[in-house]
């Protein structure tokens, strides 16, 4: 039996759709063999009520919050949306948008929302030169350093992967934050799109 390739598009579809974190929705695809249903009942029933079936409920209320850093010489503007203008106007929902508003500012490299935004030829260009660096090492694990470093790579760029900087999130990273937000909103939490602007660059 051939193995059911998982994409990464399949993988963010489930997370938009449920709030589960990206290697869970990964691994619920896997054990499912793609089927989309069943993998939303096999992260319900390993995450309880953390999981919901979001179904097709677009996000399409949300709100654009900005931080500009002190001395303005960087700014940031995000939008993260959710389902109702309820949650749109909730509290929590826009610190959760100027939190993320600010570990962006403060994280130059960030380029994308997640790891499944990086454009293939960008991560094959990125594996390139991790392959060129590795080719001294042993064969057998040759593919392992690649592979981490590409993975450290990707936690650089991709907003959802970044740890938050301030010390009061405890080493939780955005996309924590995001699964935390949906579970206690019961809303589709999407960051959807950001701009940094940095004076001479």
């Amino acid at each position: 039996m051939s193995e059911v390739v998982i994409g990464a598009q399949d993988v963010k579809a489930l997370r938009e759709r449920t709030g589960a974190g990206m290697m869970d929705c990964k691994k619920a695809l896997a054990e499912a063999s793609g089927d989309v249903e069943k993998a939303i009942e096999i992260l319900r029933v390993k995450q309880g009520k953390k999981i919901q079936d979001l179904g097709e409920r677009t996000a399409t209320e949300g709100t654009v919050q900005a931080y500009i850093h002190a001395g303005a010489k960087v700014g940031v503007l995000v939008e993260v949306d959710c389902n109702t203008d309820f949650v749109a106007k909730n509290e929590d929902f826009i610190a959760f948008a100027r939190d993320v508003a600010m570990q962006i500012a403060a994280t130059p490299t960030l380029r994308y929302v997640s790891r499944e935004d990086v454009p293939e030829d960008v991560r094959d260009a990125e594996a390139r030169i991790y392959e060129q660096e590795a080719a001294d090492k042993p064969e057998n694990v040759r593919e392992r350093i690649v592979s981490g470093k590409l993975d450290a790579w990707l936690r650089t760029v991709a907003v959802l992967e970044q740890e938050m900087h301030n010390p009061k999130f405890e080493g939780k990273t955005v996309q924590q934050l995001r699964d935390e937000l949906t579970a206690a909103t019961g809303e589709n939490v999407v960051i959807r799109r950001f701009a940094r602007f940095a004076v001479g660059q």
